[in-house]
């Protein structure tokens, strides 16, 4: 982060944590917990299957299961030390689970709604215990300043990898999943 302003941290939750989280992300698409994703917010947030096709599982605070609240407090330590890095003022975090079923992808965007400048890190664990090259969904992190025209890294979704970026500066997509795609994605904010 502090070179490149993003960050790949392979197995930053232990496997029995991002399993459980992984179970947890399973159980609750089967109940029918999880709605379409859209784009934008508000009133004006829109299901756009041109953009994107993943469904979404808010985390709600206060309502947290014991495998969120292991994840969180890591989460919380991260968010410490960005602050102590960076002097971010981040306070909070907000995410979901997501899930990319097969055919999902996110086409390229930033991290923040138009207008607004609350979201400043995201943060995107994966979920995915028997993920191979070929099942796609990777992360196409465009990782210079000219955005979609510069370089690029692909990232691969493996069980408890870690990726972290300043949302509003890299652009990224997620690519079509040839298998089913399951992660918590969320965001750092400020006031």
């Amino acid at each position: 982060m502090d070179r490149h302003g993003w960050a790949i941290l392979p197995g930053c939750l232990n496997p029995a944590d991002s399993l459980r989280l992984k179970d947890e992300c399973q159980t609750a698409f089967e109940k029918g917990n999880f709605r379409r994703a859209g784009v934008g917010r508000g009133t004006g947030l829109e299901i756009r299957e041109d953009i994107r096709r993943d469904h979404v599982m808010w985390l709600q605070p206060g309502e947290e299961s014991i495998e969120q609240e292991i994840y969180l407090a890591q989460l919380e330590t991260f968010r410490l030390a960005l602050n102590q890095r960076f002097f971010l003022g981040l306070f909070d975090f907000e995410g979901h689970f997501a899930i990319y079923p097969t055919g999902g992808f996110y086409k390229a965007h930033l991290d923040r709604h138009a207008g607004t400048n609350d979201r400043i890190v995201t943060v995107i664990l994966y979920l995915n215990e028997s993920w191979k090259p070929g099942d796609g969904g990777e992360l196409k992190l465009w990782t210079t300043p000219e955005g979609k025209d510069g370089l690029f890294e692909l990232i691969e979704p493996r069980m408890g990898t870690l990726v972290c970026f300043f949302a509003g500066d890299f652009w990224h997509e997620v690519l079509p999943a040839v298998q089913s795609r399951m992660s918590i994605t969320g965001w750092f904010r400020q006031r």
